[in-house]
């Protein structure tokens, strides 16, 4: 890279996109997102990349995304080359730009006495940039190799796997049981978090490269990993880790406590014009929200959306501290406080909430109240909760509509019940280091293997999980020979370089 702006960091001012304000986003579905920024604004961002020669920026990143390099061409105006950058380790850099934590930005050597570079900025404008002016196309493969890899689930991890085993030359079959493409990216996130063209219009580019999708189709059930080998030359396992963590607690089996996920799900499906009634509908209704991540900060959210009359969130955590503490330097995630997205639309939170149970006033069989009591927790040496005391004695919120958003449990394994799948103590599919179950030719992927997880680490893994079937089925010695380069040069395709 060409040293254009050493001085950047200094002249320059962090600026990120911004997000609409929130007493205008709250009234629709709308991204939350400004969608104006200017190339000059983004340049300067650019600028404040220190070229600092160990990045550790790409450290931070799942993926290994080679973050100067494209802030280094977005500053200098080459934006075109800077999305083959974007494009040689994320195979869909929009899914990362607006739903990512962004773990690559306090890795950022500016992030230790400074604020960081806008990284997560610079990497959305690239990659809308680049379906803007049409540089985002089909790339099908040269060629064909005669083999054929069935994918289940649709999942970005699954997408990712997908891609690059497709572009690599093997003939692909995605299998999905919902009745559209996209995994949690379209049924789990919010529209005002991320619109579903731009999953969409991935799909639409993966099928003219030639990828085959069928919708629908519950593998474990409607058709077995046995019936699916026996079909395929390999087959990999992108199902996610969708079995939700349960509070077992008085009342749980009350008329309006439901998991978080659940009602996701409900209000994309009717958001995307493929269910008229909500089953779950929080308009007039006090909502408790039990769980501080981001599913239960969308739940927040989207209750704000539906008229809800009171939103409370509860986290069983006290708050994060307002700064680093010792034990957790840079260039780890900051574990400090801040308000979500969905907070600063309203809503109260609420910390060191025991949950007790659920109670019906009126004997309706639905749910009035959550009783709850406030405590201060013992601990292991490991973190673990290994006892507790009463802070304030318990005490009812009230709540017509609960939602349970405290993660996830491992895989749904009752499709598996009848295969010889194995499963870890976690609840995961059980696999080898090179990504292979106990299953010959099966492969696992994404949370499924690794456990709930981000967005990006499930591209990340789907991308390894390509290499490691590339090796199945051509042997380990083209695979040895076939692994990309650390560093291949600009106009390099180390995307279908398994």
């Amino acid at each position: 890279m060409t040293e254009k702006h050493p001085d950047g960091f200094l002249r320059n001012a962090r600026e990120p996109i911004s997000s609409r304000a929130p007493e205008e986003r709250i009234h629709d579905y709308r991204e939350i997102y400004s969608p104006e920024w200017t190339v000059s604004q983004l340049r300067s961002q650019g600028e404040r990349c220190m070229d600092c020669g160990v990045p550790a920026c790409m450290a931070g990143c799942p993926l290994g995304n080679r973050i100067p390099e494209w802030n280094d061409l977005v500053s200098s105006g080459d934006w075109k080359r800077a999305l083959e950058r974007l494009h040689a380790t994320n195979n869909f850099p929009e899914f990362t730009g607006y739903t990512c934590p962004a773990p690559c930005e306090p890795a950022c050597t500016l992030a230790i006495s400074k604020e960081p570079v806008t990284i997560k900025s610079i990497e959305r404008a690239i990659v809308d940039r680049g379906w803007d002016e049409g540089w985002i196309r089909p790339e099908p493969p040269a060629e064909r190799s005669g083999k054929t890899v069935a994918i289940v689930g649709s999942g970005p991890a699954g997408m990712a796997c997908a891609q690059q085993l497709n572009r690599a030359g093997h003939e692909v079959t995605v299998f999905e049981r919902d009745e559209v493409i996209g995994g949690l990216m379209t049924h789990g996130i919010p529209d005002f978090k991320f619109e579903k063209h731009r999953v969409e219009r991935r799909v639409d580019q993966m099928r003219e490269e030639g990828i085959a999708f069928r919708t629908g189709i519950t593998v474990g059930e409607d058709l077995s990993i046995e019936d699916l080998r026996k079909e395929f030359d390999a087959v990999v396992l992108a199902i996610g880790a969708q079995q939700h963590r349960n509070v077992e607690a008085p009342g749980r089996e009350l008329g309006g406590v439901v998991f978080g996920m659940e009602y996701l799900v409900d209000s994309n499906r009717r958001q995307g014009g493929r269910k008229e009634e909500l089953d779950f509908d929080a308009a007039g209704k006090d909502v408790v929200v039990l769980g501080g991540g981001d599913t239960g900060a969308d739940c927040v959210a989207t209750a704000h959306r539906q008229g809800a009359n009171s939103v409370t969130q509860i986290s069983i955590n006290p708050p994060l501290p307002e700064e680093r503490p010792a034990d957790n330097p840079w260039p780890e995630q900051p574990h400090t406080q801040s308000t979500s997205y969905a907070l600063e639309e309203g809503g109260d939170p609420a910390y060191s909430l025991n949950t007790l149970g659920f109670v019906d006033k009126d004997g309706d069989g639905n749910v009035d109240a959550v009783l709850v009591e406030k405590v201060e927790w013992e601990r292991d040496e490991n973190g673990r909760r290994v006892g507790k005391t009463v802070i304030e004695a318990e005490h009812e919120l009230p709540a017509e509509l609960v939602l349970i958003s405290i993660g996830f449990a491992g895989v749904e394994k009752e499709p598996f019940a009848k295969s010889s799948l194995k499963f870890d103590a976690r609840g995961r599919v059980e696999v080898d280091r090179d990504m292979q179950t106990n299953m010959d030719g099966v492969f696992a992927t994404g949370d499924a293997a690794r456990g709930q997880s981000l967005v990006v680490w499930a591209i990340a893994s789907g991308r390894e999980t390509a290499r490691q079937v590339h090796g199945f089925l051509h042997g380990e010695q083209e695979l040895r020979s076939s692994i990309r380069t650390p560093n291949p040069p600009l106009g390099a395709r180390p995307d279908v370089d398994l």
